[in-house]
């Protein structure tokens, strides 16, 4: 993994841990530039994710959210700076 994840990175660790119906991820980075956070390189700092999965019947937007950061826990550590969240029931 680099320092910097791609949307792809992104797309692979949560089809593999939360098997999403629905599922969009992309990189913000750009509008962010200057920014906290950003790198300077205008790309792998800043998502969106949009998901949809069975995990989360049930579940609440918080209980949701906790799932999705579990999921990508490693890339916030390293260089991740910030997603913005949206989710749904499958």
């Amino acid at each position: 993994m680099s320092q910097y994840p791609t949307a792809a990175e992104l797309e692979a660790r949560l089809h593999q841990l939360l098997q999403p119906t629905q599922l969009e991820v992309i990189d913000e980075s750009y509008q962010h530039a200057g920014h906290a956070g950003a790198n300077g390189l205008g790309a792998g700092t800043h998502f969106r994710v949009k998901i949809a999965s069975p995990l989360f019947t049930g579940k609440g937007r918080v209980a949701r959210h906790r799932l999705v950061y579990d999921a990508l826990r490693d890339f916030m550590e390293n260089g991740l700076h910030a997603l913005a969240i949206e989710t749904g029931d499958a």
